[in-house]
């Protein structure tokens, strides 16, 4: 394939990505191409003898790297999803070089100018809401890169964005080398103990795939890790997977400790340039929360309400192992283990008795049928060979809106562990909702998950904890797919508040909770019997279970993060130690070792720094936005429409102004504590 077949549209239908063509050596001279390219249109902006007005300077500023994001889309996402070592190389090159291209365009002082005429003419101009939005949101862009500096700081600031583009990669492909490099092989039957027959067979058949005929092989995979953690008998086994998990990128060949500090150095001279304190500072003035105090006080709070509730989740816990093991000091490696047996005994609750309930086909179909019922969507499966896909286990699907027979969006699935993939769950897109080549174009989705694979015996018997990601991410995903605005930079999660982001997908998360929702794809895989509603009750009962613990650890991180990015980098001597003062004032049990920011791949490989905290804010948001659901009827058409119009909205409005039209009044913080159990019963009331 060219790189002009590479950066043109598709021949596939709705121009889906032909996977089928790429070569790893293609992609950098693609992006020289694309950036080609887009210079050229940015020359015709900033030599345009008409005056600035919103179309021919903000719309055209828009449009202006199309071809570039087209690329560079699809090499990210490769990157994450089933990266090799061309592909990592390749970021070294690509990534500063994307970083300079839009620092010439931010840098541009004649471009700058024509944006900021327009700006200036904003309340006198016959704008839509979400045209305000796209003006306000690109002058904002140039401002806040550097726009107004002198020509010394642009340099500098050059510079820096340059070597971040390099480290955020670098820590990424240290984090999945360290996970990657680390194996726990069993030779002994008798070590399996404790261990369900579905961890079992799949540790034996990845040992067979890694040439350890006949032993059992775990990772650090999550499906292999949660497994290992939360049922082997084995303590000492336990031990070495939790340190080998926490301590990864923290020393040796794939150490990360120096290239934190360079990147929370080069974030915090970043903003000083800009004229804020510190790069939380920075990133705070364009979310919800608005600035640090805001932030810190609900951590604070949070914490405060988790402390309680926390130590008696632990004190239950130790009672727990003392009792049944005769363990006289509970260790971190003890946690997940002791959780799982205290809620068999205490709720008669084995997590693992669910796995059966959830195949992970049948809870696609469900989920499909959820979004259905909510949002009205059909979702077809494509018949082989019809779209090309990166890896033989991804999936696509059509989504069409069943009230008009019209398409909506492609959707990409791909669900399972490999060593091409980093870990976690995500989403994105291949393309936004919005106009491209001049014509509104439908949205190309993506989720990657790892979950648990199938075995040679079993099909994918996910746990509800990975059926809740799955949901999770949908969410994301639905965010993109309903999108309905006029500009991609305006659609779906693109360009909404960071700490906005996390609305939708954990919203969608709350009905996996419901037997309303359950009884239409939780069936026995074998026999086909609907989960019982005890177990729904149970599920339902052990939500709050170890909830001040699971908030305690939470917000301990976000904490972490805001004071890594407010705190003044020449402090912060050593990471380790760093760390440890903060996280010391929030731990229950003595610090064993390791290490998490030498992994906390969101913020130092995402876009989450300065931001964790956001996955809280927005439970307060869900929790709140939820209770809507509970009373007015879970599939409540009214409902629902008024939760598809935020969704469809994306970035084209203050978020909390869709929030507040949703709910008829902002969000009730209690709404997020009730939920955890960690308001007294006097507040509850």
């Amino acid at each position: 394939m060219t790189i002009e077949n590479l950066l043109s549209a598709s021949a596939l239908p709705y121009e889906a990505p032909d996977f089928n063509g790429y070569q790893d050596d293609e992609f950098l001279p693609a992006v020289e191409e694309g950036i080609k390219r887009a210079r050229k249109n940015i020359e015709k902006i900033r030599n345009n003898p008409s005056a600035p007005s919103f179309e021919n300077t903000i719309v055209a500023l828009e449009a202006a790297g199309e071809e570039l994001s087209r690329v560079s889309s699809i090499y990210y996402n490769l990157y994450s999803a089933h990266t090799n070592d061309t592909l990592q190389a390749l970021s070294q090159e690509i990534g500063p070089m994307t970083a300079a291209f839009s620092n010439d365009i931010l840098l541009d002082g004649q471009l700058f100018d024509r944006v900021n005429l327009v700006y200036e003419q904003m309340d006198r101009l016959p704008l839509s809401t979400e045209e305000k939005t796209l003006l306000e949101t690109t002058w904002l862009g140039f401002v806040r890169n550097g726009a107004k500096l002198g020509e010394k700081d642009q340099t500098r600031l050059r510079e820096i964005d340059g070597e971040l583009s390099k480290l955020s990669p670098l820590f990424s492909k240290n984090v999945l080398d360290a996970t990657n490099a680390f194996e726990l092989v069993i030779e002994d039957e008798a070590d399996l103990s404790g261990l369900p027959e579905s961890a079992t067979e799949m540790a034996a058949d990845d040992a067979a795939e890694h040439g350890y005929e006949g032993k059992w092989r775990f990772s650090l995979d999550m499906p292999s890790y949660i497994a290992f953690m939360s049922y082997a008998d084995n303590r000492a086994y336990r031990e070495k997977m939790w340190r080998a998990y926490t301590s990864r990128a923290m020393e040796g060949e794939h150490d990360n400790t120096d290239i934190v500090k360079k990147i929370i150095s080069l974030r915090h001279e970043r903003a000083r340039l800009l004229g804020y304190d510190t790069h939380a500072a920075f990133v705070l003035e364009r979310r919800m929360a608005k600035d640090t105090k805001t932030v810190m006080n609900f951590i604070d709070r949070t914490l405060e309400k988790a402390l309680p509730k926390a130590k008696d989740d632990l004190k239950a816990l130790a009672d727990f192992a003392k009792k049944q093991d005769d363990i006289e000091a509970l260790k971190p490696w003890d946690i997940m283990y002791y959780s799982e047996k205290t809620k068999k005994e205490v709720f008669d609750f084995d997590a693992e008795a669910l796995r059966p309930y959830f195949e992970l086909d049948k809870v696609l179909e469900g989920m499909f049928l959820h979004a259905q019922k909510l949002y009205n969507l059909d979702f077809k499966e494509a018949e082989e060979g019809r779209y090309s896909v990166y890896h033989p286990d991804v999936r696509v699907f059509e989504v069409w809106d069943r009230s008009d027979d019209s398409f909506k969006a492609l959707y990409y699935l791909d669900f399972f562990p490999r060593p091409s993939k980093r870990a976690g769950a995500w989403m994105n897109v291949f393309r936004a909702q919005g106009l491209e080549d001049g014509e509104q174009k439908r949205p190309i989705v993506v989720n990657v998950c790892n979950f648990t694979k199938p075995t040679k015996t079993k099909p994918s018997l996910i746990t509800h904890r990975e059926a809740e990601t799955m949901f999770h991410e949908f969410g994301h995903g639905l965010h993109a797919m309903l999108a309905d605005v006029t500009y991609k930079s305006m659609s779906g999660p693109n360009g909404v508040l960071w700490d906005f982001v996390e609305l939708p997908s954990q919203m969608n998360e709350q009905w996996l909770g419901e037997m309303e929702t359950l009884e239409t794809f939780a069936k026995h895989y074998e026999t086909g019997e609907i989960i019982p509603q005890e177990m729904v009750d149970k599920i339902k009962e052990t939500q709050t279970f170890m909830s001040g613990w699971q908030t305690l650890r939470q917000q301990s991180m976000s904490k972490l993060d805001m004071l890594l990015h407010s705190s003044d980098p020449s402090e912060i001597k050593d990471v380790v130690d760093f760390e440890r003062k903060i996280m010391k004032e929030v731990e229950l049990l003595p610090y064993e070792g390791g290490c998490l920011s030498t992994s906390f791949s969101h913020i130092f490989a995402g876009g989450y720094s300065a931001g964790y905290y956001s996955y809280m804010w927005a439970e307060v948001l869900d929790a709140d936005a939820f209770e809507a659901f509970v009373e007015h009827g879970l599939y409540d058409a009214k409902t629902a429409e008024k939760f598809k119009t935020l969704l469809a909205s994306g970035a084209s409005e203050d978020p909390a102004v869709l929030y507040e039209r949703f709910r008829g009044r902002k969000a009730n913080e209690d709404a997020l504590f009730r939920r955890k159990g960690l308001l007294e019963a006097e507040e509850a009331a």
